[in-house]
């Protein structure tokens, strides 16, 4: 069963939940806060459409009794949720927001990096 040791998705959001500070930093130092706010809209992008995937992970995890076409079904759907949640989310602080649009794809691809550095630091067991 699940030990409760973080998962590879998981550890790519907590990677994620630490480069959106630094986004916003960087932000803050090269344009004020005007960007760092884009910046950091654009980092909790990337964090909220990993958190679809890290809840139906958790989801799959409780039910073991679901065969793979069933699985398959889930791997589909979250794939169509997660491209949702960015385009819906990209649209409010586009378009909704009006927040600055290279900030924002710039704190959204630093976050992306938490896949990266998630696949890179060494799993402890």
């Amino acid at each position: 069963m699940f030990s409760g040791r973080p998962t590879g998705i998981r550890r790519v959001v907590l990677a994620q939940a630490g480069f959106a500070p630094v986004a916003a930093l960087a932000g803050l130092a090269l344009g004020g806060p005007a960007t760092a706010g884009a910046a950091l809209y654009g980092a909790f992008t990337a964090l909220a459409v990993s958190g679809v995937m890290v809840w139906r992970e958790r989801q799959a995890l409780r039910h073991p009794e679901w065969d793979q076409h069933r699985l398959f079904k889930l791997f589909i759907r979250t794939g169509v949720e997660r491209l949702a949640v960015l385009v819906g989310l990209l649209g409010l602080g586009l378009g909704g927001l009006t927040l600055l649009p290279l900030p924002l794809m710039t704190g959204l691809v630093l976050a992306q990096f938490g896949w990266l550095a998630a696949a890179v630091t060494p799993t402890r067991h």
